[in-house]
């Protein structure tokens, strides 16, 4: 794999390395643009404002999705909008909570003319690839995971919010972003799958950052070489990248995808223009990609099976030591007493989701287990398909039959495994997984509680191969197996019968179905002319996921009740955050029922200011971390401090584009400060911004401020940059709900 970071030119179906005399003119030869100016507005000043073709959102979110855009005037939904029920579908914890909110996600469909999924028909991802993609087309979906580019349509995973801006006719704004060529030759040796290259790819990109924030176009001899399955396994895995949306090059297998799916309208050629400018690109040989594991706690922590098992003891004792330094003495990892005899032994083997429950890879795995057995030890397999549609087919050529006959477990479409909620391991225990991630805490253990389990990532192949020798870590190229290839044909009777589309069907009368659990946004203040922020939290780990910030899992049960969710924000990384930011919240209700707080006013004498300044001062909580926003693009990772008062994150750069725009959009002040400044203050240290509400306005990107310790008081400066109009706006008005609702009353 080599990386080139500079600008190149893709003319004659090669890479170039040149510069175009005319930037701007070459990159609109990119697919990427080519798609993103057809679906916008407004180019000039170099910002998409896009409207999207469709949109997806699953149970962990579209209820307050929902919620917001209705509380913001929204009367039915402008787009076609499929609401699945796939992270929520066990209902099995919190009593009656989840099938209250598929309740309500049916009777929103009738109300405001949706489409809903129930629970076990597909995963978010397959049903949007069956029935919503198309070539040239955009998708905009409340999952990080919302990669389409391998069907020719570009999807973005975004918080609640900016699926909220779609359904009141609003725009996805993205200013000039860059494109990154993949440019992939060869063909992957028998034993190597999508998961395999994909997580090759992680490894060599993530920690630099070299596409974040970027969008992935796929191009080169190589994509003809992948079956549709192998793309769509690569694809949905560059979420993992950083990077901010795909796009594939299409032929003859995509239109045959189509064709299948009896959408061959949807197919048109998609390809790169001769002489298309990319700011970088990434040369994959895919004959030379070799078997991989990602060992926690990232996909980026990937070797090849090989160098895994040659270094075994090093590499495990190196989890070992993460897993003490995120989660202290309560846990007792013990990894390497699972190498023995010169071999590593996993415990669990599972293969599902939107990314390993795929029609080829089970197929696969059905011929590498081919009349063996996993063994009656403690080793489980268990096999989660998509979509009805790959299960029914499944049964019907035998694959199901076989790998039960096998010893695995068939399942149904459930994204469970992917965080939490379905195949626990038990303690200590080391599972491999076909999934999207492996972050802390990803596979449902609670180490708050002492408990700790592990999951590394893997492809279908080498999974179903340790499978065959009963959990002996194995790679899928190191084994003699025959495939007998497998057509697929789409049956879509299942949705024909059981999945709602009431598209362009409203029905203003529907009423809608609230449980006990579902309750409204509690109600925000706009920005003040000063603010005063305490510190409730302050991270210096390298990189803070969205799964520290609010954990899934059993939490999930609680999406559609904002106060309850709430409870859970950090609890895995620093339990005493919600305790902080409450007693923040509760000291300035008082405030503003006119309780005097000395205190804050002696904060304020330190800084210079008179205590009647604190008359104009909004006082909340405050983060800092050093990388925070890596993973999911659950808005609750964001509201859920807004909720308990939380008014800005500190950091040195957010992860993610979408974890920073789901801060704004929920009122709090993205600040970054420089690499250079240094930050050893303390939880409970103050931070005094004056004037906060003019620089906003203004649009002054350096603002200073004054960090008091008990001790001291320095002078620092909080960087606020890049912020559009409309989220300035949005920023001085408290909150995305309070800047439809402002919009309303002008009207």
């Amino acid at each position: 794999m080599k990386l080139i970071d500079h600008g190149v030119i893709y003319s004659g179906g090669k890479i170039l390395d040149r510069i175009p005399a005319d930037i701007k003119d070459a990159k609109n030869k990119t697919m990427a643009y080519r798609i993103m100016k057809s679906h916008s507005s407004k180019t000039e000043d170099g910002t998409f404002r896009i409207r999207f073709d469709a949109m997806v959102s699953h149970d962990i979110t579209y209820v307050g999705i929902i919620q917001t855009a209705r509380g913001s005037g929204m009367k039915k939904f402008p787009l076609p909008y499929a609401l699945t029920n796939c992270h929520n579908s066990l209902c099995a914890i919190g009593g009656t909570i989840n099938e209250d909110d598929h309740l309500f996600g049916l009777s929103a469909a009738k109300k405001y003319g949706g489409i809903f999924v129930p629970a076990h028909q597909a995963v978010i991802h397959q049903y949007a690839r069956e029935m919503l993609s198309g070539c040239g087309k955009m998708i905009l979906g409340s999952d990080s995971h919302t990669r389409y580019g391998c069907f020719g349509t570009m999807g973005f995973g975004e918080g609640g919010p900016e699926l909220v801006k779609q359904l009141l006719n609003n725009t996805y704004d993205l200013k000039d972003p860059q494109v990154i060529l993949v440019y992939l030759t060869g063909s992957p040796r028998k034993g190597i799958g999508p998961h395999d290259v994909a997580l090759a790819l992680i490894r060599e990109v993530f920690k630099s950052g070299f596409v974040k924030n970027k969008i992935l176009e796929f191009a080169g001899p190589g994509v003809a070489e992948l079956p549709m399955d192998f793309r769509t396994g690569i694809d949905v895995m560059t979420t993992e990248t950083a990077c901010l949306s795909s796009i594939w090059l299409t032929d003859k297998v995509t239109e045959g995808f189509f064709m299948n799916h009896g959408r061959k309208d949807a197919y048109k050629k998609l390809e790169p223009e001769d002489g298309a400018y990319y700011d970088g690109a990434i040369e994959i040989d895919l004959s030379q990609i070799e078997s991989m594991i990602a060992l926690p706690f990232h996909p980026s922590n990937a070797y090849t099976i090989h160098e895994f098992l040659e270094n075994a003891d090093e590499l495990l004792a190196a989890v070992e030591a993460d897993t003490v330094k995120q989660f202290g003495s309560k846990v007792k990892p013990n990894l390497r007493s699972k190498f023995r005899d010169g071999a590593f032994y996993a415990d669990q083997g599972v293969i599902a989701g939107c990314s390993g429950g795929m029609f080829d890879n089970i197929c696969i795995a059905a011929d590498i287990l081919e009349n063996g057995s996993i063994g009656s030890g403690h080793f489980g397999l268990s096999v989660y398909p998509s979509s009805t549609p790959i299960q029914k087919a499944l049964l019907e050529n035998g694959v199901s039959a076989r790998l039960l006959a096998d010893g695995a477990i068939m399942r149904s479409a459930f994204c469970g495994p992917c965080f939490g909620a379905g195949d626990v391991p038990a303690n200590n225990e080391f599972s491999i997984r076909h999934t999207t991630r492996n972050f802390p805490n990803r596979e449902g253990s609670k180490p708050d509680q002492g408990q700790i389990s592990f999951v590394a990532l893997m492809d279908a192949r080498s999974i179903a191969a340790t499978a065959a020798n009963g959990g002996k870590l194995t790679a899928a190229t190191d084994i003699e197996y025959k495939t007998t290839p497998l057509a697929y044909t789409f049956s879509k009777e299942m949705y024909e019968k059981r999945i709602y589309n009431g598209y362009q069907k409203a029905d203003p009368a529907e009423e809608l179905h609230f449980g006990p659990n579902i309750t409204d946004w509690p109600k925000f203040n706009p920005l003040a002319e000063n603010m005063l922020l305490k510190l409730a939290a302050v991270i210096h780990d390298p990189v803070t996921t969205t799964d520290e910030l609010i954990p899934s899992g059993e939490t999930s049960s609680y999406r559609s009740n904002p106060l309850k969710l709430s409870e859970f924000a950090l609890s895995r990384r620093v339990p005493e955050y919600v305790g902080r930011s409450k007693a923040i919240m509760k000291d300035e209700e008082e405030r503003r029922n006119g309780k005097s707080m000395p205190e804050l006013e002696k904060v304020l004498e330190k800084c210079g200011m008179d205590k009647a300044v604190l008359d104009n001062t909004e006082y909340g909580s405050a983060i800092f971390a050093e990388k925070p926003g890596d993973g999911s693009a659950r808005e609750q990772a964001a509201s859920c401090q807004r909720v308990l008062g939380g008014r800005a994150n500190i950091v040195r750069e957010y992860a993610t584009k979408r974890y920073r725009s789901n801060c704004i959009n929920w009122g709090i002040l993205p600040f970054t400060i420089s690499a250079d400044t240094p930050f050893d203050y303390e939880p409970g240290d103050y931070v005094f911004v004056p004037g906060i509400r003019k620089a906003i306005e203004s649009g002054q990107t350096a603002i200073p401020a004054a960090v008091v310790s008990e001790d001291k008081v320095t002078q620092i400066t909080l960087n606020c940059e890049n912020l559009s109009e409309k989220e300035k706006q949005i920023i001085l008005d408290g909150c995305l709900m309070n800047y439809y609702a402002a919009a309303m009353k002008k009207d």
